[in-house]
């Protein structure tokens, strides 16, 4: 049967989108260009590269994934020409490609206004990651920069060159910033809030002339006669449909530009699809990502022959720009007839908030909001659903007195076809149909549909949805931590730490029921004791909380031995340490491995051995790397400044730090650290629970990324920070986790399930939102003063060694496990290589 070849010119967010929908069907075969050297990436968080230097963190693809999806990709490839009567294609190296449905997914191009000198060096657009490149490379020779468009990409920039360390101004043609989205109110509070930011910004201003500079590279000559001068020029002054292959082709294009498309995102020629930025449907273009990837999804069906309509889309926006939470509903200028405006503006805390409402006065037309978007998924949803508005407008902006406050906008109320999540166009029936199909974990929930996993701004309704569901279904929606418990383990910590509860059995007495508790609740305890009292998990009152391999300070493997993993932190060692490894390794026949994380693994000991194994260690000194535990594992180091010619901050001294500051300390789960030396990032962090990346004013810090079966890419918490505030920082993170999150719950999970996510997590720990900063670090400081090497306490104590033995009357070892040679090394022998049977555990 011959495949319906289907051709995509245009591989960015969109163009990928709709090869996401089309990779799974069968008898397709799916073809995609790219005029750029990449494959998709995500455009929208273009800034972040200034941070990393990493292009490949913006990824949302790569070619491995492609090709086993069966997707045939071409990059440096433009393609030239199109022949609609041949329905081919064809490239700018002259090959000629035959196409069943073409579908154009070209984007936009930058507008940059035809002002005299804007072609000289040093003056960019801002569009791709070469632009980026260029403005980076632009940035190592100049002090300042300007940036011309004050909207959305404009001060994404201009957060790009203060990110560069430039003196940054923004140029806007209008009287405000953002305005297309916000009105007089906002705009004005906006530009208050970024000039105090550091950034200098210009409205009204119409650029003339870009003329060599007397103290700068250049000077900018507006029209009302003023002058500023700069090093370097970024344009952000819109953008304009890339049409001209769909124009020379002879399809219909709209009187400004656009590819004029149906409801079906077909254009003039049926068998031609555009979607996206350079697609016109009923004489508007979407600027937007979410609307283009809804035209994609409809493409994607009506090109498998399902009936499906693009009926425009919502241009709501909600981000945070230069730190300022920005964000506009609707009809936000109020130019609905018969509308009405209530708006509050609060310059005490740098709130401002508006509403347009119809001539009722009880349906939501729009809204404006800057300084505080809380409210945004609650009102958007009152405004795309044309729901009856829950109490007088004013009350919204302003409750009335305390516990006043208009009831919040239940999930209950929005019906299935509501879009929930615009960036990936899920809708509550969506959410509603994964749970009734088994995504009964709201992590789970999140990574099947995607919904949350954009800008995450409907991560509340998100949540909202996900119980309302569960409890629809007859399933009872709780978090407590077990039968014993009635609370979550969150509450439990707080009860546990309030009451100064020591000891398992005084935690059943005073909040639980039963006499014994069980194996959810007894380890979890037993890491919330040890979080924050930090006794010895092996202390009598202790040891029968803990699993097999916190009982046994060890990692149990598949053969019923341990590993030994001694602590080497930011992977530096000495000579003799590395030799007396390697003289116990050969002593007791162990296999020997070097780890991800910078450690060598001793693998095979038995549990006799394991005391007479880490006394040798111990008195080598080395202490515990905590393999066995739901702790810190390690702090990934490359060898930064002390080593390495791109090396601009010294990454081992801070690994080492971070290492010896955080070990030992118990969390929900376990932690992964790394350190990089500069943004080449060798040392991996954006993959790890923290990872500090140096630049030339100090260190970026990540949170939350973790590898595995979900892996996550951390986000960028803050910037440019000296040695004593990251500590600070990663102090408070770490403690609020360890309080907060639930039962084995990774930092990746735990964050994505706080409302308000990396946002809300900034405001505890910067702006100390709780209230509890001081806490959270005088926490931390006891756990740190408080740290014992686990084995090197156990060696001391003979009542805790006697755990160490096969039988309790003899000191007889079992010889029910055999080892065998293998690649220079030894391993558990298979039971077809021993003469006896091999031990059985029961672990």
């Amino acid at each position: 049967m011959n495949k319906t070849r289907i051709v995509v010119v245009g591989n960015g967010m969109v163009g990928h989108h709709l090869l996401e929908q089309l990779t799974d069907q069968p008898g397709l075969e799916l073809i995609t260009f790219s005029e750029e050297p990449r494959l998709a990436y995500d455009r929208v968080q273009l800034t972040q590269f200034f941070a990393t230097g990493d292009a490949n963190s913006l990824a949302l693809t790569s070619e491995d994934q492609y090709q086993q999806a069966g997707v045939h990709y071409h990059l440096n490839a433009r393609i030239s020409g199109i022949d609609p009567t041949g329905k081919t294609v064809i490239t700018e190296q002259g090959d000629i490609l035959s196409y069943d449905k073409l579908v154009l997914a070209t984007g936009s191009y930058p507008f940059i206004p035809p002002i005299p000198g804007r072609e000289q060096p040093h003056i960019h657009p801002y569009r791709t990651i070469e632009d980026l490149e260029a403005i980076q490379a632009s940035a190592r020779s100049s002090r300042s920069g300007v940036v011309i468009g004050g909207g959305l990409l404009g001060l994404e920039a201009a957060n790009a060159l203060k990110t560069l360390g430039l003196d940054t101004h923004v140029v806007e043609f209008a009287p405000r910033l953002m305005a297309v989205q916000l009105d007089d109110g906002g705009g004005a509070l906006l530009r208050h809030k970024i000039e105090a930011l550091g950034v200098s910004v210009h409205t009204g201003k119409n650029t003339q002339t870009i003329a060599r500079g007397e103290q700068q590279r250049y000077c900018l000559q507006f029209a009302d006669g003023t002058t500023l001068e700069s090093d370097m020029l970024v344009f952000s002054a819109g953008i304009r449909p890339q049409d001209a292959l769909a124009r020379d082709a002879g399809l219909t294009i709209g009187e400004r530009g656009g590819i004029v498309i149906n409801d079906h995102c077909q254009t003039s020629d049926p068998d031609i699809y555009a979607i996206g930025e350079c697609a016109l449907w009923q004489g508007r273009i979407f600027g937007l990502v979410a609307p283009g990837y809804q035209m994609a999804k409809v493409a994607a069906q009506h090109l498998q022959g399902e009936p499906a309509s693009f009926v425009g889309a919502d241009m709501s926006t909600k981000l945070k720009l230069l730190g300022v939470e920005v964000a506009s509903i609707g009809d936000a200028h109020g130019q609905s007839e018969g509308s009405l405006s209530y708006s509050f503006n609060d310059e005490a805390t740098g709130v401002y908030k508006k509403l347009v409402v119809n001539e009722a006065g009880d349906r939501l037309l729009g809204a404006v909001l800057v300084g505080d978007s809380s409210d945004y998924g609650s009102w958007l949803q009152l405004c795309l659903n044309n729901l009856p508005l829950p109490c007088a407008p004013e009350q919204l902006l302003i409750p009335l007195a305390e516990g006043a406050a208009p009831a919040a906008l239940g999930s209950d109320l929005l019906p299935d076809s509501a879009q929930i999540c615009s960036c990936h166009d899920v809708s509550k029936g969506d959410l509603c149909s994964a749970i009734q199909d088994g995504c009964h974990d709201l992590g789970e929930l999140k990574a099947c549909t995607k919904a949350g996993t954009g800008c995450g701004g409907c991560s509340q309704l998100v949540g909202q949805v996900f119980n309302s569901t569960l409890e629809s279904l007859g399933m009872e929606v709780n978090n407590h931590l077990c039968e014993h418990f009635a609370y979550s383990r969150a509450e439990l910590f707080d009860i546990v730490r309030i009451k100064q509860l020591k000891q398992f059995d005084q935690v059943l007495a005073d909040c639980g029921q039963g006499q014994h508790g069980c194996d959810i609740c007894k380890p979890a305890i037993g890491s919330m004791l040890a979080s924050l009292w930090n006794e010895h998990v092996l202390a009598t009152p202790h040891v029968g909380l803990q699993d097999t391999n916190d009982t046994f300070l060890a990692n149990m493997q598949k053969d019923g031995t341990y590993s030994v993993v001694p602590r080497v932190p930011g992977g530096e060692i000495t000579p003799d340490k590395l030799i007396v490894l390697g003289q116990i390794a050969k002593q007791y026949n162990l296999y020997t491995k070097i780890t991800g994380g910078q450690r060598i693994d001793l693998f095979g000991a038995q549990l006799h051995q394991l005391p007479l194994i880490w006394r040798q260690l111990v008195d080598a000194g080395f202490e515990t790397g905590h393999a066995y535990g739901k702790a810190l594992r390690t702090v990934k180091s490359c060898v930064g400044s002390t080593w390495c010619r791109y090396g601009v901050q010294d990454s081992m001294t801070m690994a080492i730090t971070v290492e010896e500051r955080y070990r030992g300390i118990r969390s929900p789960h376990k932690i992964k650290m790394a350190v990089s030396g500069c943004t080449r990032e060798c040392a991996e962090a954006q993959s790890k629970d923290f990872g500090v990346i140096a630049t030339e004013n100090g260190w970026n810090l990540y949170v939350c990324g973790n590898g595995g079966m979900r892996p996550r890419h951390a986000d960028l918490f803050a910037t440019d920070l000296d040695d004593r505030t990251l500590l600070q920082y990663i102090d408070r993170i770490m403690m609020f986790y360890v309080r907060t999150a639930d039962r084995l719950q990774r930092t990746s999970v735990w964050m994505e399930s706080l409302e308000g996510g990396l946002d809300y997590l900034k405001a505890v720990v910067i702006e100390d939102k709780l209230g509890i900063c001081d806490e959270l670090e005088a926490q931390m400081a006891h756990l740190v003063d408080s740290y014992q090497c686990e084995w090197k306490a156990t060696l001391e104590d003979p009542e805790k060694l006697k755990r160490f033995s096969h039988f309790i009357n003899s000191e007889q070892a079992d010889d029910g496990v055999r080892f065998v040679p293998e690649r220079g090394q030894i391993r558990p022998a298979r039971p077809d290589e021993l003469a006896i049977p091999v031990m059985e555990v029961n672990s």
